[in-house]
C-alpha cells in the first residue's frame, strides 16, 4: 500500500480524520492553510483551535445524544475528545476545555505520529485523483469555495445559512395544533396533512409581534456581512417592516381549517414541517431568526401549541459554507460525481465542535478502508455516527436541508418505550443503551478484519 490520503483543513473534522486513518496505517497529509492564509476568526496556526465556545456541551452519555458521540469516540480512539478530557476545565456536566492548551495538544499530537505529515498551503482545487478528505469547515477558503461550487453547481454551497429553529414532536400540543396543508393539497392523505399547524387569535398575534420586536437580537461577527434575501428574510426583519407583514408571509391563515375549533377563523398560523423521515423533528416554517436563544424560546412559545415546546435547534443566520449532502453525498460520504473526494466537519451540514469531529472520525476511517482495500461492516445506524451521517447524506428533506446538531429525534424509535415527556428519561437511556452495543460491535468487528490482514 503505497497511496496516501489527503486531507483539506486542521480543524476538528480534519484532525480526527488524519489521526484515524494514520492509526488504521494509512500514510496521511494533512493540509493547511493557516498560518500562511488567514481567516478573520482564527488567531493562531494551531490545529484543532476552538474559534467559539470553548465547550463541547453535555458529557452525559445515558441521557444527551451529544455525551453518546463523546462516548462513541472515545471507544474509537478519537483524538478531539480524548484530548479535550486532557485540558479540561469544572462546567457541571459539560467537557469545556482549556483552548490553547487544548489545540497545542491536538497539534503536537498529530505532528509526532509517524504517519501523518502536515502541509502548511491552500489547496484551491478539487484533484482529479488521489483519495482527498475536504474538512475546511465554515471558513471555507475563496477559491476552494469557488472549486466546490463549480463541481456541485452554483447552488450547491450556501455562504450564509438561513435557519429555522427545529422542534421535538412529542413537546407538541396536539390539543391545540392540527395536521393539514393549505387548501388540502396532494394527491394522498400523507401530502394532505404534511403540515403542522398553530392557530392564533388577534391578542395572541399583536403580543407576539410586540415581543418579537423588543427581543433580544445578537449582532454579526466584526468581518461578517449578510444581504438578506426576500425569500429567507429573519422574522424580526419582516416584523419590522410592518405589523402585518408575518401575517401575509409564513403566518399567513388562508386555506385551514382547525379542526378543534371549526368555526373559528384564525388571525394568522405558523406551520411546521416535518424535518426527517421519521417525523420526529418539524421545522418552523419560514422562522430564520437571529434572536438570542434565551429571547427565541420565550418568543416561540407564545406559540399555541409550542407552550412547552423543546427545540432540538434554535434558529439564526451567519456565515457558513455546507453542501446539500443528501443530494451530493453517498453514504460513504463521497461526492457523487467525483468519488475520490469525500468531505467531512462542518461543511457537510451537521453543527458543532463534536459533530464535526465525529464526521471527521468516519470519513477517515472509511478512507483508509477503501485505501487498504478492506471492507468496513456497515454502520449501525442506531449508533450516534450513524444516526448522523445517515440524517446528512440521506434522511433528511434535500429542499430543506439545513445545518443540525445531533439530537435524539434523529434515532429510530424504540419499541414498548413511552413516548412523550414523561417516557424521556426511559427512552433516552434505551437510544444509548442500543448505541453503546451497535457502535462496540463495530468497532470490535474493524479490529477483527485488521488483525486477519496482518
Amino acid at each position: 500500500m503505497t497511496q496516501e490520503l489527503h486531507i483539506v483543513g486542521g480543524g476538528m473534522a480534519g484532525s480526527e480524520a488524519a489521526w484515524q486513518a494514520a492509526n488504521m496505517g494509512v500514510q496521511v497529509v494533512l493540509h493547511e492553510m493557516r498560518p500562511k492564509v488567514k481567516t478573520f476568526a482564527h488567531q493562531t496556526g494551531n490545529l484543532g483551535e476552538m474559534v467559539c465556545s470553548n465547550s463541547f456541551r453535555s458529557d452525559d452519555s445515558e441521557q444527551n445524544a451529544v455525551g453518546l458521540l463523546h462516548w462513541e469516540m472515545r471507544a474509537a480512539d478519537g483524538l478531539i475528545i480524548d484530548t479535550a478530557h486532557r485540558h479540561r476545565l469544572p462546567a457541571g456536566g459539560a467537557l469545556a476545555v482549556d483552548r490553547e492548551p487544548f489545540a497545542e495538544t491536538v497539534t503536537a499530537r498529530l505532528k509526532a505520529h509517524a504517519n501523518i505529515r502536515i502541509s502548511y498551503e491552500e489547496i484551491t482545487d478539487l484533484p482529479a485523483d488521489g483519495q482527498w478528505i475536504i474538512a475546511t469547515g465554515p471558513l471555507t477558503s475563496q477559491g476552494l469555495g469557488a472549486a466546490i461550487q463549480a463541481r456541485t453547481g452554483s447552488d450547491a454551497l450556501a455562504f450564509f445559512d438561513a435557519i429555522a429553529p427545529i422542534v421535538y414532536y412529542d413537546s407538541i400540543d396536539m390539543s391545540k395544533a392540527w395536521m393539514q396543508s393549505r387548501y388540502d393539497k396532494g394527491e394522498t392523505e400523507e401530502e394532505q396533512r404534511a403540515y403542522l399547524n398553530c392557530p392564533m387569535d388577534k391578542e395572541t398575534y399583536e403580543a407576539f409581534i410586540d415581543a418579537l420586536l423588543a427581543a433580544d437580537k445578537t449582532e454579526f461577527h466584526e468581518g461578517e456581512t449578510a444581504g438578506y434575501f426576500d425569500g429567507c428574510l429573519p422574522i424580526e426583519v419582516m416584523a419590522e417592516r410592518g405589523r402585518e407583514t408575518l401575517r401575509h408571509g409564513p403566518m399567513k391563515p388562508v386555506g385551514l381549517t382547525n379542526p378543534h375549533q371549526p368555526d373559528v377563523k384564525a388571525h394568522a398560523v405558523v406551520q411546521l414541517r416535518r424535518d426527517n423521515a421519521l417525523g420526529t423533528l418539524f421545522n418552523i416554517v419560514g422562522f430564520q431568526t437571529k434572536m438570542k436563544y434565551g429571547a427565541q424560546k420565550e418568543v416561540l412559545r407564545m406559540i399555541p401549541g409550542l407552550e412547552n415546546a423543546q427545540f432540538a435547534r434554535l434558529g439564526g443566520i451567519h456565515r457558513n459554507t455546507f453542501l446539500n449532502s443528501p443530494t451530493l453525498l453517498d453514504a460513504q460520504m463521497r461526492l457523487k460525481s467525483q468519488p475520490n473526494i469525500r468531505f467531512a466537519g462542518q461543511i457537510t451540514g451537521v453543527e458543532g465542535y463534536v459533530e464535526s469531529a465525529a464526521m471527521g472520525l468516519l470519513a477517515g476511517r472509511l478512507a483508509a478502508a477503501e485505501i487498504l482495500g478492506r471492507d468496513l461492516p456497515p454502520l449501525p445506524q442506531d449508533s450516534a455516527h450513524g444516526a448522523l451521517v445517515h440524517h446528512i447524506t440521506g434522511g433528511a428533506e434535500a429542499k430543506t436541508f439545513q445545518p443540525m446538531n445531533v439530537n435524539f429525534g434523529l434515532f429510530r424509535p424504540l419499541d414498548g418505550v413511552r413516548g412523550g415527556r414523561r417516557g424521556r428519561k426511559d427512552r433516552y437511556r434505551g437510544y444509548t443503551d442500543r448505541a453503546k452495543e451497535v457502535w462496540t460491535d463495530w468497532l470490535a468487528a474493524q479490529r477483527v478484519d485488521a488483525a486477519a490482514a496482518e
